[in-house]
């Protein structure tokens, strides 16, 4: 059996490879997505005061610390049984929001983008952000790295740091913020508005606007039916920061809305020994195998699955940019039917992007938000908490128990990458038996498009490897000059 590697995979956070197995006529037989590295923070943060977590456990990953953080404060919050003051609670989601429109920018521009703007087959050496400000202009490169440094300095002025950030303790944050801190933030949010704008003209004059792109997005190679998950308010409106977990089933019927706080009575993890992410599912199917349809027990947590799960959103351009996603895709403006194109995740992020710049500018202008009320210390015995928040990359869950003196027993940690595990394999598995054929020439853009299939998830592996099997593979080659094995030694 003939094997095929992509090792490693490109333009993603952390690392990975794909092993795909070709039968003897040259079609593809299995298809691996293997994850080999590991973080380990659920073991090493046992033993650790709770109230250190939103800081320690922003170190998994420099991409998206300020997810880690929040969700680490949240589930501290409800470990001490304590209600933030509401001026904390919009500092929160303020520095959230502008750290989101950066985030799902620097996946548009520089890790998804470059296969539309520059196309799947193009050189690596074009296929780039670099090719891509050659082809859009210059002026293109200085809107991204200005909407950028933009979002940085309020996450900086709100979080302490740009990355790693320190704002939040159990029962709020630790500075508030002065007025001419505000008014810059106005600002800086009206930059992201109008970053905001023109990114979406980029979308059309460059990605839906191309005949070809689209008939790759709505292809049924890069096409599955998985239930849709996502965190919404009381409106049922999307809400990156707080509000109800909504899973939604292959035909847009709400499956469960459940609190985050009762996650592990509808979500269970199942684990496959040739990788180190786990496999989420919904307990209300049970784990049914790498399947999709209306009886999988899969679902996806993605900027698609958001929109998916939700009735709209919040912010009036954002809703504009929602309708007019499900009326293109679906013919129903509503959003009632769901979308199930894998690329159209892309898509999809730029209408959350553009949420997330009205988002901070709605704090921004919130008279509340300098308000000195922004802790309420707390007084409980600490015990046991779970927070969430969603991820750029899909729901995000902390879930701590404590001992009485908030000394950490027991982690468990649900990222949007793990959430997305299952689905994510099947996507390059279906990718690469749709484009790795009998008789067809595998080239270096066959395997490129076969990493879009993983890359529209935007996924961040440093985040989501966690389980700790009790020892790590490890495989030492020494080779010569010209690169042959000269001996080779493996444990576990």
């Amino acid at each position: 059996m003939k094997r095929i590697q992509i090792d490693p995979i490109t333009r993603l956070e952390g690392h990975g490879k794909i092993d795909i197995f070709l039968d003897e006529e040259g079609e593809v037989a299995e298809c691996y997505f293997i994850v080999p590295e590991l973080r380990g923070f659920e073991a090493f943060c046992v033993g650790r005061p709770v109230e250190e977590l939103p800081r320690i456990t922003s170190r998994i990953c420099g991409v998206c610390s300020e997810a880690h953080h929040l969700a680490a404060a949240k589930a501290c919050d409800d470990v001490y049984h304590v209600e933030i003051p509401s001026a904390a609670k919009k500092l929160r989601e303020l520095m959230y929001s502008a750290f989101f429109t950066g985030d799902h920018a620097t996946h548009f521009y520089i890790l998804g983008g470059p296969d539309f703007v520059m196309g799947p087959d193009a050189p690596p050496a074009e296929r780039n952000i670099l090719g891509m400000i050659h082809k859009l202009g210059i002026d293109t490169g200085k809107q991204v790295i200005e909407a950028r440094a933009a979002a940085h300095e309020i996450v900086k002025m709100l979080g302490g740091k740009t990355i790693h950030m320190i704002t939040a303790l159990p029962g709020g944050v630790s500075k508030g913020l002065t007025e001419e801190e505000r008014e810059r933030i106005v600002e800086l949010s009206e930059q992201l508005l109008e970053f905001g704008k023109f990114t979406l003209g980029i979308l059309d004059s460059v990605v839906l606007a191309n005949e070809e792109y689209l008939e790759l997005i709505l292809s049924d190679t890069y096409t599955h039916r998985f239930h849709s998950m996502g965190t919404v308010d009381d409106k049922n409106h999307i809400n990156f920061y707080d509000g109800m977990i909504r899973v939604v089933d292959t035909e847009g019927e709400e499956i469960v809305k459940y609190h985050p706080r009762d996650y592990l009575e509808h979500i269970g993890e199942h684990v496959e020994p040739w990788s180190y992410l786990k496999f989420p599912y919904l307990k209300e199917r049970g784990w049914r195998g790498f399947v999709d349809g209306q009886e999988s027990g899969l679902y996806r947590a993605t900027p698609l699955s958001r929109l998916n799960a939700a009735e709209g959103m919040a912010t009036p351009l954002a809703q504009a940019e929602y309708e007019r996603f499900y009326a293109t895709l679906t013919g129903d403006a509503s959003g009632k039917t769901p979308v199930h194109q894998t690329l159209a995740t892309h898509w999809a992020r730029v209408v959350e992007l553009v949420y997330a710049a009205e988002r901070t500018l709605q704090l921004a202008l919130d008279e509340e938000i300098t308000s000195p009320d922004i802790r309420t210390v707390p007084t409980e015995t600490p015990t046991e908490g779970i927070g969430s928040v969603e991820a750029p990359r899909g729901t995000l869950t902390h879930h701590y128990v404590t001992d009485e003196q908030g000394l950490v027993r027991q982690v468990n940690l649900v990222v949007g990458t793990t959430n997305n595990h299952g689905p994510i394999s099947m996507s390059i598995k279906k990718a690469a038996q749709g484009l790795i054929r009998k008789g067809v020439k595998v080239t270096e853009g066959t395997l490129n498009k076969i990493e879009m299939a993983f890359r529209a998830y935007d996924p961040c592996f440093s985040c989501a490897t966690h389980t700790l099997p009790g020892q790590m593979p490890l495989t030492v080659r020494v080779r010569d000059a010209d690169g042959t094995i000269l001996s080779e030694g493996s444990q576990g």
